[in-house]
């Protein structure tokens, strides 16, 4: 018994590597959100997704509307394009992805004309493995918004061809049930210094570059997130303060904000939020 058992790891491994799945059929509980655990091919169910509100997310409107135009078709069963959200750190790209699970599913409360929509995330060291989950998950009633945060690959890395697959290239091509959202602080997924070596050796300057640089052309959706102004940080300051009731005035805040991000080197939506947390504590009060 105990041979047989070693036999199935041993098979299942390589499954893994091979980017197959013994499991053809994943398995739901009553949770809406997943971690996908590609060395063992399961979904580990995620009781209590860490959150912010949709209508807490300032500085990104046009993303926030696009993209949840995007999800909402989705989740209704009709066409929608994968996604890949690049650029500044600590502006909202993962923050939105959740946001825009959670609001969704408090939507189809209501609505009818939604389906279940599960969020299933999977770490970057597993996407070789997404194939497997897509396949997984495919036979499953519900629509799947498949997620990976801080998704990049260096030069000799071979994984983007399993995410290449999923996206448009293979023969199985991605589920009707199945979309893929992907955060980035790389435009192009790769480094900065690999595409412009790339580009210089294209015989044409009008050539499709290698694939490798490429991959994020794959992506039906592109959407940017670029480094936030004083007042749009300003403005995030005191929309937290409001929402968390924070009692403070409005030029001891201003120059409190100013001065934490200063020594910060950056102002974004998470700097924004750390602030207000660390304010928080000194006025008594605790907030998430």
């Amino acid at each position: 018994m105990k041979k047989k058992q070693v036999l199935l790891d041993i098979a299942r491994s390589l499954a893994v590597l091979a980017g197959r799945d013994l499991h053809q059929k994943a398995e739901l509980t009553n949770a809406n959100a997943y971690q996908w655990d590609g060395q063992n091919q399961i979904l580990l169910p995620i009781e209590k997704v860490n959150y912010i509100d949709l209508a807490l997310l300032l500085g990104i409107d046009n993303q926030k509307a696009i993209l949840a135009a995007n999800t909402e078709q989705f989740a209704r069963g009709h066409g929608a394009n994968s996604a890949l959200l690049w650029g500044a750190k600590g502006m909202g790209k993962s923050s939105i992805v959740k946001a825009l699970h959670a609001d969704i599913n408090q939507k189809a409360a209501s609505d009818s004309s939604f389906k279940r929509l599960v969020l299933v995330e999977i770490h970057r060291e597993d996407i070789q493995t997404l194939p497997s989950l897509m396949r997984s998950v495919a036979t499953l009633s519900a629509q799947f918004l498949v997620y990976c945060d801080d998704l990049s690959f260096d030069k000799d890395e071979m994984d983007y061809k399993a995410l290449k697959s999923v996206l448009d290239g293979g023969l199985e091509g991605r589920p009707s049930n199945v979309l893929f959202y992907a955060t980035s602080n790389r435009r192009h997924l790769m480094p900065r210094d690999m595409v412009e070596n790339e580009t210089r050796a294209a015989i044409h300057s009008n050539e499709a570059i290698d694939e490798k640089v490429s991959l994020s052309d794959r992506f039906g959706l592109w959407l940017g997130f670029h480094n936030c102004d004083q007042p749009t940080y300003l403005e995030m300051v005191a929309h937290y303060c409001r929402h968390f009731d924070i009692p403070i005035e409005d030029d001891e805040l201003r120059a409190a904000a100013i001065e934490w991000a200063a020594t910060r080197g950056a102002r974004s939506g998470r700097v924004a939020i750390q602030f207000v947390r660390q304010l928080a504590g000194k006025k008594g009060q605790s907030i998430n």
